[in-house]
């Protein structure tokens, strides 16, 4: 059982140890930290930590293959075949040799086919991937915020404007939701992980079209750390199913069920 003080003295170990190292050299220490360990001892909490910590900051490690082979009973560390949007498979690598244009910084290389085997633990992997999501969200919707508080037109912050307004309130509420649903999702019960994923990508969708809007001209620069958080967004999107592909999933399932199952008791 994890306490209140060692609970933030994780939560403030593993914000300073993203701040500081990304990529191969942020999955080493992450595994130094007892990574591996809490994911076999504290799931609950280790998953949600690290992956929306990820996306907060904007870090990324390979820690996704961790919680696949976990499911799946095998021992982490190492890679394996992920499902990508549009039935291709893709590998994380643990390496920093990278490999896709739509984000330059993961090392995500496409593989001609994976393992049948491991969809059975997709369930954790798109949980997981929710939470990361969210974090990347979080991130898009300060970055506006904090812009929407600075930039001043006609005298007076953006901030004011009923349009920027509702744009930063959709995009919370967006998030919440996600936030609220992933919290309420346990990684055994395949279809609520299935649509807390969809959820968190279209929550995360929701945060880069309002907030690229909130930013407008300084959002789509290089300079500006917004892009980095929109390119992550669309990639994760894509991993273990697009939110579209995972949608028209859940629609299928409820109709061959011919009812929609309880997912959260109120």
């Amino acid at each position: 059982m994890t306490t209140g003080p060692e609970l933030q003295l994780l939560t403030d170990s593993l914000r300073t140890t993203m701040a500081a190292a990304t990529g191969a050299k942020l999955d080493a220490a992450l595994v130094d930290l007892g990574w591996l360990e809490m994911l076999d001892e504290i799931p609950d909490i280790a998953i949600p930590l690290v992956f929306r910590m990820l996306g907060e900051t904007g870090a990324h490690a390979p820690v996704l293959n961790d919680v696949v082979l976990r499911a799946a009973g095998r021992a982490g560390g190492t890679t394996l075949p992920l499902p990508y949007a549009g039935h291709s498979w893709v590998v994380w690598e643990r390496t920093d040799q990278v490999g896709t244009t739509l984000d330059p910084e993961l090392p995500i290389h496409r593989v001609a086919a994976g393992d049948p085997v491991t969809s059975l633990s997709n369930a954790a992997g798109q949980r997981a991937l929710g939470w990361w999501l969210v974090g990347a969200s979080r991130a898009m919707l300060s970055l506006a915020r904090q812009h929407a508080l600075d930039r001043v037109q006609f005298g007076r912050p953006i901030a004011s404007f009923q349009a920027i307004r509702h744009r930063l309130a959709e995009t919370l509420v967006a998030i919440e939701g996600a936030e609220a649903t992933l919290q309420a999702t346990d990684e055994s019960d395949e279809f609520a992980c299935l649509l807390a994923k969809a959820g968190a990508g279209q929550a995360a969708l929701t945060a880069a079209r309002h907030c690229q809007q909130v930013l407008g001209g300084i959002g789509f620069t290089a300079e500006h750390q917004l892009h980095r958080h929109v390119k992550r967004s669309l990639m994760l999107d894509g991993l273990l199913g697009s939110s579209r592909e995972l949608i028209r999933e859940a629609g299928a399932i409820l109709r061959d069920k011919g009812f929609a199952p309880r997912l959260v008791d109120l």
